[in-house]
């Protein structure tokens, strides 16, 4: 699989562009993701003529449309940045983003919870979104978004890689420009499907089902427009649990009783929660492999991303 292209805040990959001179390395993103990912930096401000260091800014107005102004001066440097974006989204619309990784907080890229000032200087609301970030959700809302702070949460950060890992498949899929390839994608990404929603995985279901009788740009559009919706639907434990007792189903004549017995006691235990889901879907594997189980080694659920994220260790 090809590298798969993600925007990211480039204080978070240790650049030195931060209004103090300073950065904000991210050690996940930049020892762990950046094995399989390539970044593209962005520093809005930086990037729009201000220099290293400059005078802190803070977002003033309205929480729906506030003006960048210098903390202490009182500068205004909306104008500056607007125009600055309009070209840096034109420049984006080239780089073939999967995904992007925004600065938390920041008041041109925090893409949530960032404050908003009123002309006095007082907060009026922690509900702002930074100027670069607000138009780039806006003008790329298919592209899933997130930010660093979020990302320490395990459930988030699983989620978030595993969606920019189906979407870097689905695009290699979509490449080939053969039906068969799509037929492929959705079949050995049935139960991470699943795991997200299954109303939506019987939509995805019908509509490969139809492909031959559908435009191939059609089809591709159609199913990329769900995909989406259901990868934003996050798993959670109940939706895995269904998902593990399906995939038990494949080893009902295979299985001892006391290897059946196990493997419902292991998602059992991870249904109460007193284990991760890396237990069962270990011992799942395992039984894959032992009775050469050819469905279930091909579905990417068991192996939704690499092992060195070490994710499904804490979910």
């Amino acid at each position: 699989m090809d590298k798969i292209r993600v925007g990211v805040s480039s204080c978070l990959l240790g650049n030195r562009v931060r209004y103090d001179g300073q950065h904000k390395l991210d050690h996940f993103i930049t020892d762990t993701m950046i094995q399989w990912c390539d970044f593209v930096p962005v520093c809005p401000e930086v990037e729009c003529g201000l220099p290293v260091p400059r005078e802190s800014m803070r977002l003033v107005g309205s929480v729906e449309n506030p003006s960048l102004i210098t903390t202490h001066s009182g500068i205004d440097h909306s104008g500056k940045m607007q125009t600055w974006i309009v070209q840096k989204l034109n420049q984006l619309e080239k780089e073939d983003l999967v995904a992007f990784i925004f600065k938390t907080k920041s008041p041109s890229s925090g893409m949530r919870k960032v404050k908003v000032y009123n002309e006095k200087g007082q907060t009026i609301s922690y509900a702002g979104v930074g100027m670069f970030a607000r138009a780039f959700m806006e003008h790329f809302p298919d592209i899933p978004v997130e930010d660093e702070g979020r990302l320490c949460d395990p459930g988030l950060r699983e989620n978030f890689i595993e969606t920019i890992f189906v979407l870097q498949r689905w695009r290699e899929a979509v490449k080939s420009r053969q039906p068969k390839e799509l037929v492929n994608f959705h079949s050995r990404h049935k139960y991470t499907l699943m795991a997200h929603s299954t109303e939506k995985l019987r939509t995805l279901g019908k509509l490969i089902a139809s492909s031959g009788t559908l435009d191939f740009d059609t089809l591709v559009n159609k199913y990329r427009s769900i995909l989406l919706e259901l990868l934003s639907l996050k798993k959670t434990v109940k939706k895995n649990y269904n998902v593990l007792l399906h995939i038990n189903g494949y080893f009902k004549k295979i299985l001892s009783s006391e290897e059946k017995e196990e493997l419902l006691k292991e998602a059992e235990n991870y249904y109460r929660e007193l284990t991760p889901l890396i237990v069962p879907l270990t011992l799942i594997r395992h039984y894959t492999m032992k009775y050469q189980e050819s469905y279930l080694k091909e579905q990417y659920y068991l192996n939704p991303h690499p092992v060195e994220m070490k994710l499904l260790n804490h979910v």
